[in-house]
């Protein structure tokens, strides 16, 4: 039964997923630990972090763990979980792959259309409020902390997403050279006093 949710879930998950891994974060959530409570916001925030920093699309790559964990918490064992994982990602995966037939075989044909046109003019500012849904998502306090709880960590938190943000809009600086200087920046700002 668990794998039928996990695939229906991942299944919903691609299918609605316009705009990519990050748009379909938001949904993720939702889904996986608001509805179904397989994980916790904590480890949501976790699987984020972990999916951006591995080879990969991040939808992707939080089907994959998702799917594992899930299995894992509900007693099966890791070979079982494997196959969860597997369940999950395939899920997230198949409706691109249906869609992708099917838009190949006629989007040359018809992509001159009206109705074509106005479709993908609908979908862009879906695709924006879906990654800036995304985006708020992850402002949140298991991510910044608290101010009421520990303002330190929560100024800390601030500067850095600032100076990250300054730093690849407006410096252009490399997204994988940032999450390294905020892995170190963190290890070292983040110790206790």
């Amino acid at each position: 039964m668990i794998f039928l949710q996990l695939f229906y879930t991942f299944f919903k998950i691609g299918l609605f997923g316009f705009g990519g891994g990050y748009a379909m974060l938001s949904m993720i959530q939702g889904e996986v630990v608001t509805r179904h409570g397989w994980i916790t916001a904590q480890e949501f925030t976790d699987i984020v972090a972990i999916s951006q920093m591995t080879p990969g699309p991040i939808g992707i790559n939080s089907a994959t763990f998702v799917g594992y964990s899930t299995l894992i918490d509900a007693g099966y064992t890791p070979a079982m979980a494997v196959l969860g994982s597997a369940t999950a990602t395939f899920a997230v995966i198949l409706p691109s792959f249906i869609l992708m037939l099917i838009i190949s075989r006629y989007f040359l044909k018809f992509q001159k259309h009206p109705a074509v046109i106005a479709v993908f003019s609908g979908l862009r500012p879906a695709v924006v409020g879906l990654l800036a849904a995304a985006a708020l998502l992850l402002m949140n306090s298991e991510n910044f902390g608290s101010p009421t709880d520990d303002m330190r960590s929560f100024i800390i938190s601030c500067l850095i997403f600032i100076v990250v943000f300054i730093a690849t809009r407006r410096f252009k600086i490399s997204p994988i050279l940032m999450i390294v200087l905020s892995g170190i920046a963190g290890l070292l700002l983040y110790q206790p006093v």
